[in-house]
């Protein structure tokens, strides 16, 4: 333990962000770091508690907290304190692949069950475990490790969002050759595309994956696993496939016509735009990544000046000027709100359909539960600097859309809901109409894709994600899938008559059975397909897509080399 009496000496200290005003001007993430004597005092804080609650992960009433890493927290605190920082490092890096995302969006399972936070404030856990990786970055403690002996296996991820990227890593340590295939033009899945870049600067992924393809992964982007490269082709090449492709199937709006109103979109789609259109602005002018998150602006190569943290106008979904309503009042809804801020949205109001929750734990929510209290992210805290009042509504969601004569949304009628024998119900004569030209939906997801899970015969359950044997990752198949390569068309007059054509079938059928890692029956397994992440898991957080990578990479080493000491 470092200072036995540090909870008592020293208050909680996050790192702060800058003004609203101030971080509204670009997409640039606002932190604002303590500096090193601070840090000391805040991993100081940590008491090295006799059943450390922060990295033992538990379910309680359904709800998780602890970290599902098991970071070594008291560990490393105190190596904090005492200042041994690249000790520090070490420890968290033993369980946390990228802490430079936990890092940073993370929502500190860890500190919920934090033992100070019993009676007082926890340990700032979340900044600690940034303050590491970004002090070993900048130190140059963190370097490529090249595995030195080979296994000659080659394994195929498709999909680099958190899941993937922890399994490529743990298997290109562990030896194996990895490729990782994105459908998208840049690494990161969610990463990359799914947040914004205000919470997670695209340099930090971009850094993560140099250091990844000097250790010797291999990055193939713009490859869409199921469309571009079949099933098939993927499992002749290689030795085991990992399907980390997320939970990207979005939940729709129940509302008549949806579908046809302009105007409407998902709220990924919408994240997406306005990313891609900030990095291709910085490719086309030739800025470097690392460059602009400290400089707003640098000259093009053509002289003039451009402003490389705003994306390039007229290339991406705009909010400017539009009276803005988000469906969703979860995390990807926060982050379109900040979003449609910097365009310069007229309003914006969110929706949410669950009650508005308590300031403070209730009595029927104690430590160390997940605290089920209302938290106002850095999108509202900028709506309510910038319109003067929170944005959000609750228990309301959208019942009708109204659109003008070209088919374009002008207003949306909202309704009041609650619940009522366990099911939603509207409240009659709680109608509103507002002014709505751009509707965000950030409901959240409901399974994986559809055409991913057809192109490997994938079993599904009941949220729509990849069902696996129990307690593991290997993939299972739908019930009665008949095998997937191998399959012969003849015509019957080059066939050479019925016998011969029957023949020729049976004996290219037998060869399909014999050859096809999709085995038919019910709940069989492919023995090489695995899933992981929000495929396997369903929509959830970034630390857990790290720990089912982590987990999958463990599973899919034993099968490889018959044990594993990852």
């Amino acid at each position: 333990m470092g200072k036995s009496t540090g909870f008592l000496d020293y208050k909680r200290e996050e790192e702060t962000m800058q003004a609203e005003q101030v971080r509204l001007k670009d997409f640039r993430e606002s932190h604002m770091s303590l500096d090193v004597e601070q840090r000391r005092k805040q991993g100081a804080r940590c008491m090295n508690c006799g059943v450390p609650f922060c990295q033992s992960t538990i379910l309680l009433k359904g709800m998780t907290t602890g970290c599902p890493l098991h970071n070594l927290i008291p560990e490393w605190n105190d190596e904090i304190y005492r200042g041994h920082d690249r000790h520090a490092l070490s420890r968290l890096l033993k369980t946390n692949n990228f802490p430079e995302f936990t890092g940073r969006v993370c929502p500190a399972l860890c500190e919920k069950s934090c033992i100070n936070g019993m009676d007082g404030e926890p340990v700032t856990i979340h900044d600690n475990e940034r303050y590491l990786i970004e002090r070993g970055f900048d130190h140059g403690w963190v370097k490529p490790m090249i595995p030195e002996v080979r296994s000659g296996k080659h394994v195929a991820v498709v999909g680099s969002g958190p899941a993937g990227l922890a399994v490529a890593d743990q298997l290109n340590h562990r030896g194996h050759q990895v490729t990782v295939f994105e459908r998208d033009d840049r690494v990161g899945g969610l990463l990359m595309y799914g947040i914004p870049n205000m919470k997670l600067e695209k340099n930090v992924i971009l850094r993560r994956v140099r250091l990844m393809e000097e250790e010797g992964v291999v990055f193939r982007t713009g490859v869409n696993v199921g469309k571009d490269l079949t099933a098939d082709q993927l499992l002749k090449s290689f030795d085991a496939v990992v399907l980390a492709c997320g939970a990207k199937k979005p939940r729709s709006l129940s509302v008549k016509n949806a579908d046809q109103v302009q105007g409407l979109y998902y709220a990924v789609d919408f994240l997406k735009s306005n990313t891609k259109s900030l990095l291709d602005k910085r490719d086309k002018y030739g800025a470097s990544a690392d460059v602009v998150s400290t400089k707003i602006h640098a000259r093009t190569r053509g002289g003039e000046k451009a402003d490389f943290n705003r994306p390039e106008e007229g290339s991406y979904i705009s909010a400017r000027d539009r009276h803005v309503v988000i469906v969703g009042g979860g995390d990807t809804g926060n982050d379109c709100l900040g979003t449609c801020i910097r365009q310069g949205a007229a309003s914006v109001v969110q929706l949410e359909m669950m009650p508005e929750p308590p300031l403070s734990r209730l009595p029927s929510n104690p430590w160390p539960e997940w605290p089920r209290v209302k938290k106002t992210d850095y999108g509202q805290e900028e709506a309510i600097a910038v319109f003067g009042k929170d944005p959000r509504v609750y228990q309301t969601t959208v019942k009708d859309l109204h659109a003008d004569g070209a088919g374009r949304l002008k207003e949306i009628v909202t309704v009041e809901v609650q619940f009522a024998n366990g099911k939603l119900e509207e409240v009659k004569g709680t109608e509103q109409t507002l002014t709505c030209d751009l509707l965000l939906i950030a409901a959240g997801f409901i399974g994986c894709e559809d055409y991913v899970a057809h192109a490997f015969s994938l079993k599904r359950g009941s949220r729509g994600t990849a069902v696996t044997k129990e307690d593991g990752f290997l993939a299972l198949t739908e019930a009665e899938k008949k095998p997937a390569v191998g399959e012969l068309k003849l015509d019957p007059k080059e066939a050479g008559g019925k016998k011969q054509k029957l023949a020729q079938v049976e004996a290219v059928k037998g060869q399909a059975d014999s050859e096809s890692p999709v085995t038919k029956g019910s709940g069989a397994s492919f023995g090489k397909v695995f899933a992981a992440g929000d495929m396997h898991r369903g929509q959830s957080l970034v630390v857990w897509a790290i720990t089912e990578g982590r987990a999958c990479a463990k599973e899919v080493d034993r099968c490889l080399m018959g044990y594993t000491n990852l």
